[in-house]
């Protein structure tokens, strides 16, 4: 099916390995400034006077606004120019602002550096599924994207883990600056290494000398693919209790389980940890194993892992023991996170080389303003409203309510499986 089965002419085999190690480098410090404000949530509610429910402004909205807003016009420069330079100026700028968060004295001031950080990641994630594209062919992506994935649960681990022991030590806005400046550490480095690739030189048709295509051109395209809008909107789904519970669950282990800062620090980055690169690794897997027949099954694989998932997650936030609590969120953390391989891997898949920057950052625009922007805030207004019949445990039942979304994720994952094989393109 593939003309293209050796790496383009200058590209060295093992270089590609390295290249996917430093992106992945840059996706955890994306995920670490991107979800350390949840462990930080309660040291700053306390100082600063917040409600919960601008604290899931702060750690949805303000961070989405721009993410999402940008992320689709720096996605057209990137498919025209350099993709590593636009991940270098990106990384850049979400670092400084992360810095910034530890010098805020009251909320807007901390919101508008939320804002900045969201500016910067804008360019950090769909230049890099374009770049992983280019640097390894058509059958091992889904296992590449899937390994670029591990920054997420590496990085939410991290976030989780350090915030919450630097807080402990020396204060959350320390937290915030330490972060910061070890991102802008790594910008020159990823700048000075990674080359830019041919692009689709592994492809059929290999199209580095073919001009880039504009929105209009991908959105028509799009349009005629039912699956890539099953596809974003399945994921949009997930990332609302996702996001809403990675910014959360800190704070819920605080309220119900009585989990003191480090503690809870420590706790809940081993859930996402261990059960987060079980889960991004099997996705990528088995959507490779299970796709290569059957295109559909790179939406059915996470589909019934999000059903699989919800009796678990259900029992974590029930349960009054620490240890099952621990064991029951791990394996919905490994299910819930089995949707990145395969799906990454399909939107690539459903657009040609010289879209796959553009049509990356449509559906993360779908995905991140939905899941980042709704989830997070959702959760948190649910919880306020809850107080008065739940107390303490209003959280607890809020994230209960929410279990809904996996439900329609599932539903929606199923349905986009019926249209793959027909969408996929090939060139």
């Amino acid at each position: 099916m593939f003309a293209a089965v050796t790496p383009p002419q200058g590209q060295r085999r093992y270089y590609r390995y390295y290249v996917l190690l430093i992106l992945i480098l840059v996706y955890i410090f994306n995920f670490i400034d991107r979800q350390i404000l949840g462990i930080l949530a309660s040291s700053i509610k306390t100082e600063l006077g917040l409600s919960d429910q601008q604290l899931g402004l702060m750690g949805g909205m303000a961070f989405a606004l721009f993410y999402t807003a940008l992320g689709i016009p720096i996605a057209l420069v990137a498919d025209r120019k350099s993709r590593t330079w636009i991940m270098t100026g990106a990384l850049t700028i979400w670092s400084g602002f992360t810095a910034l968060c530890g010098f805020a004295t009251g909320f807007w001031q901390l919101f508008l550096c939320r804002l900045g950080v969201g500016v910067g990641e804008a360019g950090g994630v769909a230049p890099a599924y374009s770049l992983i594209s280019d640097y390894f062919p058509p059958q091992e992506r889904a296992r590449a994207l899937a390994a670029y994935s591990f920054g997420i649960p590496i990085g939410m681990a991290s976030g989780v883990l350090f915030g919450g022991v630097i807080a402990h030590q020396i204060g959350w806005r320390w937290a915030f600056i330490i972060c910061g400046l070890a991102g802008l550490l790594l910008a020159p480095l990823f700048k000075l290494t990674v080359r830019e690739p041919v692009r689709g030189g592994f492809d059929a048709k290999p199209v580095a000398h073919k001009a880039a295509p504009g929105l209009g051109d991908a959105l028509s395209l799009l349009f005629q693919k039912p699956s890539f809008w099953l596809l974003a909107l399945g994921a949009s789904c997930s990332s609302i209790l996702g996001y809403g519970l990675a910014f959360w669950l800190p704070s819920f282990f605080e309220r119900s389980h009585g989990l003191a800062l480090v503690d809870r620090s420590i706790f809940y980055a081993g859930i996402l940890f261990f059960g987060g690169m079980v889960g991004v690794w099997l996705g990528g897997s088995l959507g490779d194993r299970f796709g290569a027949n059957d295109k559909g099954n790179y939406a059915r694989v996470p589909a019934v892992a999000f059903l699989v998932s919800l009796p678990f997650f259900i029992g974590g936030i029930m349960s009054p023991s620490l240890p099952l609590v621990f064991f029951l969120f791990v394996v919905p953390q490994a299910l819930s996170l089995m949707w990145l391989g395969p799906t990454l891997s399909a939107v690539q898949h459903l657009v040609p080389a010289t879209m796959r920057t553009t049509a990356s950052a449509i559906f993360l625009f779908v995905n991140n303003l939905i899941g980042i922007g709704f989830g997070t805030w959702f959760l948190g207004v649910l919880s306020d409203y809850l107080v008065p019949r739940y107390g303490a445990d209003s959280l607890r039942y809020s994230i209960l309510y929410g279990m809904g979304f996996y439900l329609l994720a599932s539903m929606l994952f199923f349905l986009a499986a019926r249209r793959l094989n027909r969408d996929w393109h090939r060139g």
